[in-house]
């Protein structure tokens, strides 16, 4: 789908309305027709009335994982486009929601152009610089909870069994801010 066609269908579904509204704004005055959803049902009302080309969808929708959405809209629409973009970014759902049908991931901030760029599909750079440093423990740390609890589909009791840990003290641990570095 190329970002020159007549009408670019774009659906957006983030629980955030304040967010919603101001990247469908920025999405609008860069010539797409959005449509927004703040929850994966009007998100699946959405897709199936409009078949829009493209869309954005965050990893966690209120409760829900993004991911089943990724999934769903990836089987129902493989036309579909579908970027995830995220404040609770990890490499384990990186790569399940490539696995699961979206073609790009983002983390939040991204600014406008980041977004248009990922959605016109640009291709992976081999030549993009090595971190020069490894990652921190605590960010390691991070990533390995991540890919505990996707591994028990996001049940927080018993990927806390699995890492030997209490389970609130998991929860703790997973309302923080994931680290930088």
């Amino acid at each position: 789908m190329s970002l020159n066609d007549a009408e670019k269908k774009l659906l957006i579904v983030d629980d955030d309305p304040v967010f919603c509204d101001a990247l469908a704004r920025n999405m609008e005055r860069r010539g797409y027709t959005v449509l927004k959803a703040l929850n994966s049902e009007t998100a699946r009302m959405l897709a199936a009335g409009h078949r829009p080309d493209y869309g954005i969808i965050d990893l966690r929708i209120g409760e829900e994982s993004g991911l089943t959405l990724v999934q769903e809209l990836s089987a129902n629409y493989p036309q579909m486009y579908l970027l995830v973009l995220t404040g609770f970014a990890s490499i384990a759902t990186a790569v399940e929601a490539i696995k699961l049908g979206a073609v790009q991931y983002l983390t939040k901030p991204a600014d406008p152009e980041q977004i248009i760029a990922a959605l016109q599909g640009e291709v992976a750079n081999a030549e993009a610089p090595l971190p020069e440093k490894p990652m921190s423990v605590r960010r390691l740390e991070w990533e390995h909870i991540q890919k505990i609890l996707q591994q028990h589909d996001g049940n927080i009791s018993a990927a806390a069994r699995a890492l030997g840990m209490h389970r609130r003290t998991l929860q703790r641990k997973l309302q923080k801010y994931p680290v930088k570095q």
